[in-house]
């Protein structure tokens, strides 16, 4: 299966749930008039796109549709898709790793799939012939550290891993001297998905980031948010609330295969304007998929 087809098979859900919403407007109205557009506003909501980026994608639909003069509803969906197409293609969703090592730290609350993603993202960097090394910074569970180091070991990685309870900022400092000594090109680090207690994520995420400025000062740098598409918009109100904690550069946004809520991704590029950089459409270890906006796009509103 190529990569288009894995994508378009893990968007079924989501495409079918978009598809089916606007299918049904354009069954119902022939006349491009005010009513279409607000049952197309209404329809986006219902696919899970949050009502915000529903009312912003319809606004800029009805100017560009009264500018070309449209008067088909065919054309209008055409240009709907064209419409969400453009809202995601205006954030830069390539991983910017420029220098070895690269530091990408990964947080998220607990069950969005975070370590999988890691362990996968490890599978994705090694097979383009790139020394990955992974760091165990949720020091908070010992599971975490078990898994990730259950994911190291499948992918062909190290792993630098201290005691549970340990400081997470002293796994990432000797991750960071590992890094440098075992000449590696990317160094992935784990964190603690705790977000009960905002000033503690605050403060250790903080201090990670300094000893990774100091270890390796001029490392590029991708902080990632992993984000469960299946808690729909409650994953935007996750991002929201980390992007305050921490300078988030993009989102790995995970179980897509399993939801109709894959619609947030436009919401999260227009409301918090943070790239997708991965997406997750399957359970296999190279299910975790760059992301290309065009092609998701074209996935959301291929019919065949």
């Amino acid at each position: 299966m190529g990569l288009f087809e894995k994508l378009k098979a893990g968007l079924k859900k989501t495409s079918s749930a978009i598809s089916q919403q606007v299918n049904n407007v354009f069954s119902v109205f022939v006349k491009v008039d005010e009513e279409l557009f607000e049952n197309l506003e209404e329809a986006l909501i219902m696919a899970d796109l949050g009502m915000e980026t529903a009312v912003e994608l319809i606004d800029e639909l009805r100017d560009r549709v009264k500018k070309k003069h449209i008067q088909d509803g065919n054309e209008v969906k055409t240009e709907l898709q064209a419409v969400i197409s453009d809202a995601l293609t205006e954030l830069d969703s390539e991983m910017k790793l420029e220098t070895t090592p690269s530091v990408i730290l990964v947080i998220g609350v607990n069950g969005v799939g975070k370590t999988t993603s890691i362990g996968k993202m490890a599978m994705h960097y090694k097979s383009q012939g790139k020394r990955v090394l992974l760091a165990a910074a949720d020091t908070f569970r010992a599971a975490a550290i078990d898994q990730l180091g259950i994911w190291a070991e499948r992918a062909g990685v190290d792993i630098i891993k201290h005691q549970e309870g340990s400081d997470p900022a002293s796994v990432v400092f000797d991750a960071c001297s590992a890094a440098k000594a075992r000449g590696c090109d990317v160094l992935i680090c784990d964190t603690a998905g705790r977000l009960h207690n905002k000033k503690n994520l605050m403060a250790e995420l903080e201090k990670i980031s300094r000893v990774i400025g100091r270890e390796l000062p001029g490392a590029s740098r991708e902080n990632l948010l992993v984000l469960d598409a299946t808690t729909g918009q409650n994953a935007v109100s996750q991002a929201k609330l980390f992007s305050e904690v921490s300078d988030i550069t993009g989102i790995v946004l995970t179980k897509l295969d399993g939801t109709a809520k894959g619609g947030i991704v436009i919401s999260i590029a227009k409301e918090q304007d943070i790239p997708v950089k991965f997406i997750g459409v399957g359970e296999g270890i190279d299910d975790l998929q760059v992301f290309n906006a065009r092609d998701f796009a074209r996935a959301l509103f291929d019919e065949e």
